[in-house]
């Protein structure tokens, strides 16, 4: 594999570059003063780079970081793992290894090869749901190269906290067509219903035009599974979570009912010196009306570890 450029290739979709990871190559963008700390945002369970917005990623840059934005492998423009199949649905859906074909462990090494990649040592890293598994991972298998944490909407891989509410979880699982745009479209709007914080309503055309966007990027039902078998077949991380010694905020909606707040709960218990923020009405998304806060947590906890 060699690196290349992702270019645009219909209206709002970014121009990323391909970093070489071993096996795969991970896409990603750079925004920001190349002088100013690094931040790696991390998306989730088949999202895409896209979803961290760049109004967002601009108020980052704003408060001197960096951004760094990836796919992770198996979706948007870094490698699909095609070739691996797809998991059969009980081993996927209760963590069962067999027909495992990489782990979070995996993931997060990617990450840590972006940076590589980069010539970065060290990065504020931030991870949301499935993303915040990996910055997780990345603080445990990776010491040093996190400055600071912010898991958000993740948990610690305890089984306890493993379990979805029924509705979310039938609306996760639910076969999104991508046979055409509009129906893909119409699935995504029917996630969102289930999964939107219900405080603080989405822009139903923002969130079209980011849904749009990833469709044209690619969509990749396969890679999302693969991931969901990956989250599911990771053992708990808790115990090696308490021998963190990384500034850590975790951000969790009251209202999340794919990951419950007890899952950010128990994860600020697990990492010493964590601190935790619960924010009534927001269930598992990136509100718009929070992100003045999100970034503020981020920029305190960075500073947390000399920013």
């Amino acid at each position: 594999m060699t690196m290349g450029t992702i270019g645009e290739k219909r209206g709002g979709i970014p121009e990323v570059e391909l970093a070489p990871v071993g096996e795969v190559e991970i896409a990603y963008d750079v925004h920001g003063d190349p002088d100013d700390p690094v931040l790696l945002v991390i998306p989730g369970l088949g999202t895409q780079l896209i979803y961290w917005d760049l109004p967002l990623v601009e108020m980052l840059v704003e408060r001197g970081f960096r951004v760094v934005r990836i796919d992770n492998r198996d979706n948007g423009a870094s490698t699909i793992l095609t070739d691996r199949g797809q998991p059969g649905f009980i081993p996927m859906m209760l963590g069962i290894p067999r027909g495992l074909r990489y782990t979070l462990n995996d993931m997060a090494a990617d990450a840590i090869g972006v940076l590589d990649h980069l010539g970065v040592e060290g990065a504020h890293v931030v991870g949301y749901s499935m993303g915040g598994m990996i910055a997780q991972t990345m603080a445990i298998d990776h010491p040093g190269r996190v400055l600071s944490l912010t898991s958000m909407m993740s948990r610690t891989g305890a089984r306890l906290d493993a379990f979805p509410g029924a509705r979310e979880l039938a609306a996760l699982i639910r076969t999104k067509p991508t046979d055409s745009l509009e129906s893909y479209l119409k699935g995504m709007e029917a996630l969102g219903a289930v999964l939107e914080s219900p405080d603080f309503p989405s822009d139903p055309e923002r969130m079209r035009n980011l849904a749009e966007i990833a469709f044209f990027r690619g969509v990749h039902l396969d890679g999302t599974a693969r991931q969901l078998h990956a989250i599911n077949c990771q053992p708990n991380r808790e115990k090696a979570l308490s021998r963190l010694d990384v500034p850590t905020v975790v951000l969790h909606g009251a209202a999340d009912r794919l990951v419950f707040p007890r899952g950010g709960r128990a994860t600020a218990r697990a990492i010493p010196g964590a601190e935790l923020r619960i924010y009534e009405g927001m269930g598992h998304d990136l509100p718009e009306q929070l992100w003045p806060q999100f970034v503020h947590e981020i920029d305190r906890v960075a500073r947390r570890a000399g920013k």
